[in-house]
């Protein structure tokens, strides 16, 4: 190839790496701030409160689920409004006979749910959504403590009627000793929750996290029972039938770091063929002429990142030493590249030695996630991964 084309692949592939991790959230600040009105929830403090449906499926989480149970149960909203769904399908440790015998206080509404048989997170979602009957629905993993006035603040962006549904915040409780899987997927969420705040402002949130959201139950649809990230999936399929999905920082849900670096890379995995696979099946939404707004979040902000940014990192590392050979320019941005790359194997190294050097946790993080997208798409390609996935274990 001549070298001026080499050049313009290879600016053009740093442009659009460049956007896809950082540049995106650039973009949107700077459209956030020309708006003459950021678009917000409209509270109305005289609204009624409605009725919520509170699901939570657990999978063998016996030595969470009491703590899961009190967490939730004591939460400001009134007692009188809400309704507690606990699916345990598959579960053969104690997570049934543990809900079953929980001591709720008098005037708690609460159901459980289970089968023997295992047929994964999104079955055993979907069994609870027939029983509902409230015009709102609060979904948290049994693994997670949310915050006490969570669903009273998720629930009153719904006073909007665009909202069709509203992700929290997930958070990681970063030990002071963590490793570089911990204090990785802890840098990462909280610029992910950054730029969910800032796409909700702008339009609507791209997708939300099963650790905690809401939405209505008219704006509900069943997904296939094969999906891999339903929570994201099922949120899109809202926004492209016309929702909003909005977004509250005050709704939160912790969760411990994955136990170690293999835990969190097998989670990794998993979603990275989840991501894919939406990717796939939300192909529609890549039609800007149809959906605008909607389709430049998502591509920017998800499909970049899930599909072409992963491809490109190898790609621009030849490219740049095939240019260095020819143009001795090329080689501060080569040398860069190097040395990122360094620290990463270097963070590997020490990781496997137990060594905690948080100089390195960023690029070795950064590293393993696009690594993971290869691995989801072998996963994903070989039909491998199963909806009745091993959870990661997580510190405790």
């Amino acid at each position: 190839m001549d070298t001026f084309w080499l050049q313009v692949v290879f600016w053009a592939g740093v442009a659009v790496v460049f956007y896809a991790y950082l540049g995106y959230a650039v973009v949107l600040k700077t459209l956030l701030l020309l708006k003459k009105q950021q678009s917000r929830p409209d509270y109305s403090p005289d609204a009624d409160i409605p009725e919520v449906a509170f699901i939570v499926c657990a999978y063998n989480e016996a030595d969470f689920i009491e703590k899961k149970i009190e967490n939730s149960i004591n939460g400001i909203y009134p007692p009188d409004r809400i309704t507690y769904y606990f699916v345990t399908d598959g579960s053969d440790d104690d997570t049934p006979r543990l809900v079953e015998n929980y001591p709720y206080p008098e005037g708690v509404r609460w159901f459980l749910l289970h089968e023997p048989e295992r047929r994964g997170k999104i079955a055993a979602f979907q069994r609870a959504m027939k029983m509902v009957t409230a015009p709102v629905v609060v979904s948290t993993d049994a693994n997670t403590e949310i915050n006490r006035d969570a669903v009273s603040n998720l629930v009153r962006h719904f006073a909007d009627p665009r909202i069709g549904a509203v992700a929290g915040e997930k958070r990681i409780h970063i030990p002071r000793n963590s490793d570089a899987g911990a204090a990785g997927e802890g840098i990462y969420w909280r610029y992910e929750s950054a730029l969910k705040l800032m796409d909700a402002r702008f339009g609507s949130a791209i997708g939300a996290a099963g650790e905690l959201f809401a939405f209505r139950t008219a704006a509900y649809e069943d997904v296939p029972a094969d999906t891999l990230v339903e929570d994201f999936y099922m949120t899109m399929r809202m926004a492209m039938k016309g929702w909003r999905i909005g977004y509250e920082p005050l709704a939160f849900a912790t969760e411990e770091a994955s136990a170690d670096i293999s835990e969190e890379w097998k989670r990794k995995v998993r979603i990275a063929a989840g991501g894919l696979q939406a990717v796939i099946r939300l192909a529609p939404l890549l039609d800007f002429f149809k959906y605008g707004k909607l389709s430049f979040q998502y591509i920017s902000h998800r499909v970049l990142r899930w599909t072409i940014a992963p491809v490109l990192l190898p790609v621009l590392l030849v490219l740049n030493a095939m240019l260095y050979q020819k143009m001795p320019f090329f080689r501060p941005v080569l040398i860069v590249q190097l040395v990122f790359y360094s620290a990463a194997f270097a963070g590997w190294i020490f990781e496997n030695r137990r060594l905690r050097l948080k100089i390195f946790f960023v690029p070795y993080y950064f590293c393993l996630m696009n690594l993971a997208m290869y691995a989801g798409f072998l996963r994903l390609a070989g039909k491998k991964q199963s909806v009745l996935w091993e959870k990661a274990r997580r510190r405790t």
